[in-house]
């Protein structure tokens, strides 16, 4: 459900940064030692601060992405790289020739 093509992919990832860097800075909260709280808070501000340069990164790549017409459900997708899942039906789709026959069509609506 999450994980269709390699953008969302890194999407999700720094979506879970996010989420994972406020758990661990609330989390902070429940340690009795300063310097324990410190540090937790220190973790979590650096998880936040990688899932924004994560997302920098990604926005960059989404940029320089090919459109390409899916073949099985006919949307337009972004591709990344030689090999990449449709983002709406997670059909495999490839420019290379070579790989164009190792590809499977999934039938799925």
């Amino acid at each position: 459900m999450f994980n269709k093509g390699k953008i969302n992919t890194v999407r999700t990832f720094a979506l879970g940064l996010v989420f994972g860097g406020i758990i661990v800075t609330y989390g902070s909260f429940l340690v009795e030692s300063t310097w324990a709280m410190s540090l937790f808070m220190l973790l979590g501000l650096l998880m936040v601060l990688a899932s924004t340069v994560v997302y920098f990164w990604i926005g960059f790549l989404s940029t320089q992405a090919t459109y390409v017409t899916c073949p099985t459900c006919q949307k337009s997708t972004k591709m990344l790289g030689k090999l990449d899942e449709c983002m709406y039906c997670k059909q495999k789709i490839t420019l290379d020739a070579q790989l164009a026959t190792d590809i499977e069509p999934t039938n799925k609506p």
